[in-house]
């Protein structure tokens, strides 16, 4: 809040450009200016403080001379008799006796001594003078003048190291306790971060919660958290859609195409389908009747599939229903067993008896034959298909898997990502087009649900479709 008034206050203020000087202290990292400014303050600081009681020491060593000199003058003028140079006094004053000339007692002094016989005289600061009983002889008493310089001299020094001690404490306490924590490491926090966001690190581009406190720095720094995850998130929301728009214009162009193929296909399908019919009715060997049944029924099959090309071109809701999974799994490979290629193969439907799904029959059939189709033309004589199926929970929905599997060589590692596209294929004969699976990822879309490749850990590849679970 406190950061806001500011803010708010400041912007009645017009922004101004920085002035040269300006600019270029500006130019300086953070922890140079911060150098700069502190040194500076603590400098100015430790100039007034010395100047400000220098004086103080000197006035007060100058009284204390004057009160010292005051003293031994009132000692001297009360003793009625010759000074008494005692041990101490010795040891501190420099007393001594005799003429005028010998004591470098100037003639000022002499005449007011002369007349004034019971008073002392100054000279300078650090002298004084008193008439002796006897004729011409004078006593001269010399105060320590070096001690007092010495004090102020001591006085200065004590200052400027205490002061010097208090900058260093301070240099130390600022740059390798109190900065780094509060001000340089946010800022390499927020650099790094920053850094991760240009290189799109995702892991590494938001700052911890850990790190953040509740200053200024704090609140820039969870505010740059907060955009970052708003801006990955309408990131991520534009990448689905873009996905959705392409996933669309690809459905749209195989709608268009499977429109056309199913055309096309639609006329000679229909005579095919009558001619097989007139036959039917015209031959009575029993074999004969068989196989124009069977060839019936593809026929019919066909033709289902070219109408499911057409509903798939247009996206017609289309009727679904609880299918038993087994019986669809049984009836497509009764469909593919038509190859020749099939008796040579061993096929194992392990789906579950009481495994259902919510689709269209005829759809999810043209689903199931491409897929064992493919599986078929991947084995080699003597090879293995089978399909099982589970069923698990997901968003509070049952669903049910079911795993097309064989023993082939596998998916191509350069194919594998791009498997549903339209027109890639790894058979390079006139069988395949490349638009199987296509067609079956738009189907199982269609019924919600999703279609996925990948190679065994073993040998061979596994094809997924996973659907809503139903309740026959």
């Amino acid at each position: 809040m406190k950061l806001e008034r500011n803010l708010r206050l400041g912007s009645q203020t017009p922004a101004r450009p920085p002035s040269t000087i300006f600019r270029a202290f500006g130019g300086l990292k953070v922890r140079q200016k911060l150098v700069v400014l502190h040194n500076l303050f603590f400098l100015v600081l430790a100039a007034s403080v010395y100047g400000s009681l220098i004086p103080v020491f000197t006035r007060q060593i100058a009284a204390a001379r004057e009160r010292e000199l005051l003293m031994v003058s009132k000692i001297m003028s009360a003793r009625p008799s010759q000074f008494d140079r005692s041990p101490a006094e010795s040891s501190i004053y420099h007393m001594r006796e005799g003429t005028a000339r010998a004591l470098d007692l100037p003639e000022a002094g002499q005449s007011f001594l002369e007349e004034h016989p019971n008073l002392v005289w100054g000279y300078g600061s650090d002298s004084l003078f008193r008439r002796t009983r006897a004729p011409g002889v004078y006593e001269r008493v010399d105060l320590p003048s070096d001690f007092y310089d010495a004090a102020l001299r001591r006085a200065k020094l004590s200052l400027f190291a205490a002061l010097g001690i208090i900058y260093l404490l301070s240099i130390v306490i600022l740059e390798f306790m109190i900065l780094p924590q509060y001000v340089y490491q946010p800022l390499t926090l927020m650099l790094h971060a920053d850094n991760a966001t240009r290189r799109d690190d995702r892991e590494n581009e938001m700052i911890d919660e850990r790190f953040i406190m509740n200053d200024e720095i704090g609140q820039i720094m969870r505010s740059r958290n907060a955009t970052v995850s708003q801006l990955r998130r309408e990131e991520d929301g534009l990448e689905t859609a873009l996905k959705q728009l392409e996933e669309q214009d690809r459905l749209v162009s195989l709608g268009l195409l499977s429109t056309s193929v199913a055309h096309e296909l639609n006329t000679p399908l229909a005579v095919l389908q009558g001619s097989i019919e007139k036959l039917t009715e015209t031959t009575h060997d029993p074999q004969t009747t068989e196989r124009l049944a069977r060839m019936l029924r593809v026929t019919q099959r066909l033709r289902k599939i070219s109408e499911g090309l057409v509903d798939f071109a247009r996206v017609r809701k289309q009727v679904t229903e609880a299918v038993a999974l087994r019986p669809l799994v049984d009836e497509s490979w009764n469909l593919v067993a038509i190859d020749e290629k099939a008796a040579a193969v061993t096929f194992i439907n392990n789906v579950r008896p009481n495994e259902a799904v919510l689709g269209n029959a005829d759809r999810l059939i043209q689903v199931f034959v491409n897929l064992l189709r493919n599986a078929l033309l991947a084995v080699s004589a003597g090879g293995e298909i089978q399909v099982e199926s589970k069923s698990f929970q997901r968003a509070g929905q049952t669903w049910v898997c079911c795993r097309f599997l064989d023993n082939g060589p596998g998916i191509p590692a350069h194919v594998l990502p791009n498997l549903f596209e339209a027109f890639v294929t790894t058979r390079l004969d006139a069988r395949g087009t490349g638009l199987g699976l296509t067609v079956a990822e738009g189907i199982i879309t269609q019924h919600g649900g999703t279609i996925s490749a990948s190679n065994r850990p073993s040998r061979g590849a596994s094809l997924e479709v996973v659907l809503p679970a139903a309740t026959l």
